[in-house]
């Protein structure tokens, strides 16, 4: 006969004859739960004939529904990287892995039926038998013994399984308690069922439902639980000891209660010999084994704890997966999908890239620094919007609190899939600004003054979107005063001037800046203006849109909180030539039959210029180059050790409490921040030896996006992208590049540049939650002052 499927809904209809009513309404008068109490009673008046009780019980049994409709069971969920053999991390409801009765050994069988229900394939439901001898036993005065059949059972798990999904805590009382209605119940409902379920199915379904131990449920948990293998593989010694389990999980667990595991064990290989499923040599041989020597237990994980350094991106795809109405209509359905669906997610995560990333990111800027750093580090696949890796210094923990020197904040990630506000991402945001001044027309040649800078912030443009601009100066100068006279927008891009982009940002409409920064990527956390232009109310952001990017004088040197996954998001599309895709972590999912469902898109489309991207790339390779002609990262010259091209921008908030490297080669954004959660903690004298460029150097100083994050970001690199092919930028459009002027003669001979701060402490707090206030403005010539409204001077951003 077909197998039937253990999770398809079965409706069951079963009218009780009534000579058989008569007889199990004796039969569980004699067994009911009181034992001898309630049998002496009862035994008699039913012997004698008198009616009353007989109707009293046939009143019973008809208010029980005559009818059961066994939904599908709960099964656990697994997370798989994109190997899609590696698992990450397991959640369940209740902790099962359904299997038809074909994938379970004849041993575990036999010695389920065997110490269960010795009759089960001679019964009808109930088994007579079985209720004459427990009816003697219990009035021989010897321990009270039940005569429940298997199929009964399942019966009871099936009504238990059904209230626990459904929340019913009172149902699932009632499906335990032992009464006489709830044995009448069984006992209808198991007879109607013997009518329409074969004996394997009902072994089948009895098998996958049964609890075998404390969080253990299903025969193939069980069996990968306490001894690594698959149940279609249980040895007679194996599978007698998981059916003596059944009777009590506590009492007969083999770890926790070794002794009483193995006389419950004996007792199970005695019935089976017994009746005849094995040799005496097999029994024999199956008692003299010791039980170590069976056991090989896998540890019971739930949750993202078991995906260690990857926890942060495992969270990640939980919060996906909650937030995503492709898996239900309600959070609700969503979760009963991921805790009882038994879904097989395969996720985005790349393996060799996550490992590199966790050793990377935890070796440059270890948990106990010293200076209360923390840093994260993000990898995405250009052109398909795949996460590829996500690690962290600090180990994420959902329940941090807990946990010392865990945090239950993703820093990678936003608001919504792992409570970060972000952080400001300083000259990490100029490229994008770049993008809009070829978008203009503009030429990556074209002059521009680098010298101090200060204008009326009404002198700036905004046509058509909301703006704040107030009446108050807006002064720029780029660290330690250095580089001045007029330069190109290119060497004002890789030496990343302040002076240079804030003159730049002054002949550009900025409302076209928020656009071309919302196209290319850009994904702002915080907020402090209003959607009317309202400043000075903070505000974090949960979906955001273009017009949450503030349009300020001060944009342009990125005083807005990001994330590190949203900025590899953002510089993936000046690696893909233009095309934007929105981060995804889910690969594939399929249910219990394996069957696909629809996951979210990374819904990839192109959104700026291939000629722009591709010219925005050629700028940022020059960030890479040394002396003479440095860039803010020429400590990392020429690049990658393997010589791949490569393109890349720092970036550092004043007083240094954020920085940033983001880079990127055409198949392969990563992203690396490293900073101070809350956004309010100057790091001005920061000194790690063995991460920092100035590997040799005695001195400490402010930790800038080229100091920490770039070699960072190169160390993680070098590992990540060395089985990925050597692939070349797209050459950039010369009509975007414009012609190089003369070499002129230069007016200073040192680093120069602008690893500093950024949009003059923009104040707020860009992390987890911290207060935004200070005053708009700021003086360029003192850090930029405070700038709750983000509005703030700029010294001198990397």
């Amino acid at each position: 006969m077909a197998m039937a499927n253990p999770r398809v809904p079965r409706r069951i209809t079963r009218t009780i004859p009534a000579a058989q009513l008569i007889g199990l309404l004796l039969a569980f008068v004699l067994t009911a739960g009181a034992g001898g109490v309630i049998a002496a009673g009862l035994v008699i008046p039913l012997a004698a004939g008198v009616d009353t009780t007989v109707d009293t019980g046939v009143e019973i049994f008809e208010e029980v529904p005559d009818e059961l409709v066994p939904g599908p069971l709960s099964e656990q969920s697994q997370i798989y990287a994109s190997d899609n053999k590696t698992k990450l991390a397991t959640f369940y409801a209740q902790n099962r892995i359904v299997v038809p009765l074909d994938r379970v050994s004849d041993h575990m069988k036999n010695a389920v039926i065997a110490i269960e229900d010795e009759r089960f394939f001679t019964h009808g439901g109930v088994d007579p038998e079985g209720i004459s001898r427990a009816a003697l036993q219990n009035f021989g005065g010897g321990d009270t013994q039940g005569a429940s059949t298997l199929t009964q059972q399942y019966v009871k798990n099936v009504l238990i399984e059904e209230a626990d999904r459904s929340g019913n805590t009172f149902g699932v009382l009632e499906a335990r308690e032992d009464s006489l209605t709830r044995k009448l119940r069984e006992a209808k409902l198991a007879i109607a069922i013997e009518k329409e379920m074969s004996k394997d199915e009902i072994l089948q379904g009895y098998l996958n439902i049964a609890q075998f131990g404390v969080s253990v449920y299903g025969v193939e948990t069980a069996s990968q639980h306490y001894f690594d293998k698959s149940a279609k593989d249980l040895s007679v010694v194996e599978a007698a000891t998981i059916a003596g389990i059944t009777k009590a999980p506590s009492q007969f667990d083999p770890v926790e209660n070794p002794k009483e595991a193995v006389v419950r064990r004996n007792l199970v290989i005695g019935k089976m010999w017994q009746l005849g499923y094995i040799s005496t040599e097999e029994r024999d041989e199956a008692m003299a084994t010791k039980l170590s020597a069976t056991l090989d237990v896998q540890p019971i994980e739930v949750g993202c704890d078991a995906a260690g350094g990857a926890a942060s991106f495992c969270d990640y795809v939980i919060k996906e997966i909650m937030a995503s109405p492709e898996f239900g209509e309600t959070k609700t359905d969503r979760y009963d999908l991921l805790y009882r669906g038994g879904l097989r997610i395969v996720t985005t995560l790349d393996l060799k890239m996550q490992r590199a990333a966790e050793k990377t990111i935890v070796a440059a800027v270890p948990g106990d620094n010293g200076y209360d750093l923390e840093a994260a580090v993000t990898s995405v696949e250009p052109g398909t919007g795949q996460i590829k890796s996500m690690a962290q210094n600090i180990p994420y923990n959902a329940r941090a609190e807990s946990t010392p020197g865990t945090t239950a904040q993703n820093y990678s990630a936003d608001y919504m899939h792992g409570n970060s506000r972000g952080f400001q991402v300083g000259s990490n945001f100029k490229p994008f600004v770049l993008a809009e001044w070829l978008r203009s027309g503009r030429q990556l040649y074209d002059p521009v003054s680098a010298n101090g800078f200060s204008a009326n912030e009404t002198s700036f443009k905004a046509d058509g979107c909301v703006h704040a601009f107030t009446n108050q100066n807006w002064g720029v100068s780029n660290v330690d005063g250095s580089a001045s006279g007029t330069v190109s927008v290119l060497q004002g891009t890789f030496q990343s001037l302040n002076t240079v982009y804030a003159r730049m940002s002054q002949q550009l409409d900025l409302c076209n800046v928020q656009k071309t920064a919302w196209d290319v990527g850009f994904r702002p956390m915080t907020s402090s203006m209003t959607h009317e232009g309202a400043g000075g109310i903070f505000r974090t952001i949960d979906k955001p849109e273009q017009r949450d990017i503030d349009v300020l004088a001060s944009m342009t040197l990125g005083t807005q909180a990001s994330t590190p996954i949203n900025q590899a998001s953002a510089y993936a599309t000046f690696a893909s030539g233009g095309t934007y895709c929105d981060p995804i972590a889910i690969l594939e999912v399929k249910d219990t039959d394996g069957k696909k469902l629809k996951v979210p898109s990374a819904d990839c489309r192109q959104t700026l210029e291939p000629n722009v991207a591709s010219t925005v790339a050629f700028a940022m390779t020059k960030v890479f180059q040394s002396p003479p002609t440095w860039g803010t990262a020429w400590q990392l010259s020429p690049g990658l050790a393997d010589g791949r091209p490569v393109a890349g921008k720092t970036g550092t908030t004043n007083d240094a409490m954020q920085s940033w490297f983001t880079g990127y080669t055409p198949n392969l954004s990563t992203s690396v921040w490293v900073g101070e959660a809350s956004g309010n903690v100057p790091h001005m004298n920061v000194f790690l030896p063995a991460q920092t460029w100035y590997d040799s150097s005695p001195e400490a100083g402010p930790m800038y996006g080229g100091t920490i994050a770039a070699p960072t970001w190169r160390r993680y690199m070098d590992l990540a992208v060395a089985d990925l092919p050597k692939v070349a930028f797209p050459a950039p459009d010369p009509n975007l590049v414009g012609k190089a002027p003369a070499p002129p003669k230069p007016e200073k001979d040192d680093k120069g540049g602008d690893d500093g701060g950024d949009s003059g402490d923009s104040g707020g707090d860009s992390g987890d939650g911290g207060d935004s206030g200070g005053d708009s403005g700021g003086d360029a010539t003192t850090d930029g002052g405070d700038s709750g409204d983000n509005r703030g001077g700029n010294n001198g951003n990397d």
